[in-house]
């Protein structure tokens, strides 16, 4: 089996890596392993003339990249799914509906002077000191209206 494989092992690579998408070349390595390990197994089939032998391994192998293409089309394309996120449950999604309609009825609780101060602050991006300087207000009152509009939506999400 050794001497078949440094033998034909080289050409018979560079045969499979003309079969399959370039992109595949690790493809083409499982079919050459395939296909020695079809060797190993019917061994006695195997022609003893070097000639003859590596024929007989390239139609081994050409049969199994037929094979493996027959069986990628018959099959639904496999996607990477590294990225992508589970879908939520039912349980899940229902959770999520009620806690945001819980949070939007919170934040029309809040007087416009809390809701203002986090509207600049967390939906425009501002800083404390641009903040301030928008709602012509001191930092120290800034700080104190979202410090309580906060806790005031935070409790409201604990409890509703």
């Amino acid at each position: 089996m050794r001497k078949i494989h440094h033998n034909n092992g080289g050409a018979l690579l560079y045969f499979l890596r003309s079969l399959v998408p370039t992109t595949a070349s690790h493809t083409a390595e499982d079919l050459a392993q395939e296909t020695m390990l079809r060797a190993w197994r019917n061994l006695d089939a195997v022609p003893l003339e070097p000639e003859s032998q590596r024929r007989w391994l390239f139609t081994v192998a050409r049969r199994l990249v037929i094979d493996a293409h027959r069986k990628r089309q018959s099959r639904p394309v496999e996607v990477n799914l590294l990225g992508i996120e589970p879908a939520a449950s039912g349980w899940e999604s229902a959770e999520t509906v009620i806690a945001m309609l819980t949070l939007h009825d919170a934040v029309k609780e809040l007087s416009t002077a809390h809701r203002s101060v986090l509207h600049e602050l967390y939906v425009e991006g501002c800083t404390l000191d641009e903040a301030s300087a928008r709602l012509g207000v001191p930092v120290g009152t800034v700080k104190s209206r979202a410090h309580y509009a906060m806790r005031q939506l935070r409790n409201a999400l604990l409890t509703g």
